[in-house]
């Protein structure tokens, strides 16, 4: 039998690797909850206040009031952003424009951190990541999607790589979450990695942008399996694009902050 919670005061409850699939919630208030890394496929609400909600993660089909909004979500996205449109690449010429524009903007973002008190580059906004943990974390993704699955090297990683939080713990893959590397050692790193996505879009061929990758013997992530070419670079360029939106977004509050 289900467990029932009925009048009760759960303010500040933390509820973590927990399954609420098919509960109902009638008469509950939610405000000020946070929600990460959750799974909401299939959820249906009805009667509710939405004021002031911020929502960042995967949306399609979703409805409101019934209006899909993803749709809307992507055409805002696009008059804001119009690079965008160079970032889903379908050939290898278009992969090296969609990596000239990645590297065009994260230079501004690099020279904007720069101006930054260095000890607030260590500082999280919002429970998200640090900035200097945002780099880490797009070496790990490099390390991952180029190194391992496009270049074939089994265990690319470097002590400073930083998975994302919700990843189970893979045996040889590093997660130092206390480490306080200065902004110049993560970008020495990171000049070397893009470096080596810049070398791998410039030599690709269409021909190599449409094949598959051959799987990698060893354990690790991703899975020891095929990837298209195309997947494999998407997701890096994915990545870099979003996360330095989020770097972005986080530079202002720590400027304002200071």
């Amino acid at each position: 039998m289900a467990e029932e919670f009925s009048e009760r005061d759960l303010t500040g409850a933390r509820f973590e690797g927990v399954d609420l699939s098919g509960a109902t919630f009638d008469r509950v208030s939610l405000a000020g909850a946070r929600f990460r890394d959750v799974d909401m496929s299939g959820v249906r609400i009805r009667g509710a206040f939405l004021d002031d909600v911020v929502i960042d993660g995967g949306v399609r089909g979703v409805r409101v009031n019934g209006i899909e909004i993803a749709p809307l979500i992507e055409a805002e996205l696009e008059r804001l952003h119009p690079e965008r449109a160079k970032l889903r690449p379908t050939d290898a010429a278009g992969c090296r424009e969609a990596w000239n524009v990645i590297e065009e903007l994260w230079a501004g973002t690099v020279e904007r951190a720069r101006q930054v008190d260095a000890a607030l580059l260590h500082e999280r906004v919002d429970d998200e990541w640090s900035f200097i943990e945002t780099l880490r974390h797009l070496l790990f993704a490099t390390d991952a999607w180029v190194l391992r699955v496009v270049l074939g090297n089994p265990s690319p990683w470097h002590p400073l790589d930083l998975p994302w939080d919700e990843m189970p713990d893979v045996e040889g893959i590093p997660r130092d979450r206390d480490a306080r590397p200065t902004l110049d050692e993560v970008l020495a790193l990171r000049a070397d990695r893009m470096a080596t996505v810049r070398r791998v879009v410039d030599e690709l061929t269409d021909e190599q942008f449409a094949g598959s990758t051959d799987p990698v013997d060893s354990p690790g992530w991703p899975p020891s399996q095929r990837f298209s070419v195309r997947e494999a670079l998407g997701i890096v360029i994915n990545e870099e694009w979003w996360h330095r939106r989020f770097a972005e977004r986080d530079l202002d509050a720590l400027n304002a902050r200071a």
